[in-house]
């Protein structure tokens, strides 16, 4: 039985010019002319039977119906895009993961592992996206999640089972031409230094002073960033002192870009944990993936 399915033609120059309300823009980005665009979308109302735009003295607006149209169908072209992708990705493999992950910790910590990876396991292709909060499996196309949270956050994680991989030591580290001359500082001593803060973990520097019984009225202050990564570049051009995971700075570290300035770590509450959806049916290749994941995070450790 012959499907209703419109032509994938039509149906992404629909996606793009729902996403633009743009013929114009539509066709710059499928590089097409507008009158293809226009065509093929045209097309693609005869074949529903349904306005999905409607002319504006600026351009094209969407309909009702061309609006739930086109949140609809924009998934589905992602997910068969995808899906391409990673027929195309694995030739002469053995298969992929979908992997979720934090930023700096997927960019510092897992990417470069992997080379490891690829030596005891070549069948295994990993894809790698950012995900910074929690979300739910059956939604995505993820076998798997690197996420950092507290023991409380990842309990509240429905519908997932949580592997506690790497606990997170937060050092204090700046440049090498911060700290001059100056060797063997106590931690009372960094509470008189320019402090940068991590805007996701606002509380670090007052919970590290006060793990370790110092008063430093100015524990809250100092130009925030975002990530990690922005944080250790900040201290590394002497902007101040950053504190952040020692696994995250291991390259920096290791090239005296960054220096310990107290080796006074604490112990953060928080964790890495690996994330995985409470089902059955895991895959052998999912199953070496994630042996492999443990046994790299317990030699690091």
């Amino acid at each position: 039985m012959r499907r209703k399915i419109p032509s994938l033609q039509a149906l992404a120059c629909f996606e793009a010019a729902a996403r633009h309300e743009s013929y114009t823009r539509a066709a710059q980005e499928l590089a097409l002319t507008q009158g293809a665009v226009s065509r093929q979308i045209t097309a693609l109302e005869e074949f529903v039977g349904v306005a999905l735009f409607r002319r504006t003295r600026h351009g094209v607006a969407l309909t009702e119906r061309g609006a739930e149209y086109a949140a609809q169908i924009a998934p589905r072209l992602q997910g068969l895009e995808q899906d391409t992708l990673e027929v195309m990705a694995s030739q002469n493999s053995g298969g992929s993961i979908h992997l979720a992950a934090v930023p700096t910790f997927a960019t510092r910590w897992l990417i470069p592992r992997l080379s490891q990876l690829k030596v005891q396991h070549p069948e295994i292709t990993v894809h790698i996206e950012t995900r910074t909060r929690p979300f739910m499996f059956a939604d995505t196309v993820f076998d798997a999640a690197l996420y950092a949270g507290t023991p409380e956050q990842m309990s509240h994680w429905a519908g997932t089972r949580c592997l506690r991989l790497i606990s997170e030591d937060m050092v204090p580290v700046c440049s090498p031409e911060l700290l001059g001359s100056r060797t063997n500082l106590m931690p009372a001593d960094l509470a008189q230094f320019p402090l940068l803060q991590q805007s996701t973990r606002p509380d670090g520097w007052r919970q590290w002073f006060a793990a370790l019984g110092v008063a430093a009225p100015l524990a809250l202050s100092g130009p925030r960033y975002e990530l990690f990564s922005m944080t250790a570049a900040a201290a590394a051009q002497g902007l101040g002192l950053a504190l952040v995971p020692r696994l995250l700075i291991e390259v920096e570290l290791a090239h005296a870009e960054l220096v310990i300035a107290c080796e006074q770590a604490v112990t953060s509450e928080r964790a890495y944990y690996l994330v995985t959806p409470e089902r059955a049916d895991e895959r052998p290749l999912m199953s070496s993936f994630l042996a492999w994941l443990v046994q790299a995070a317990a030699a690091g450790a």
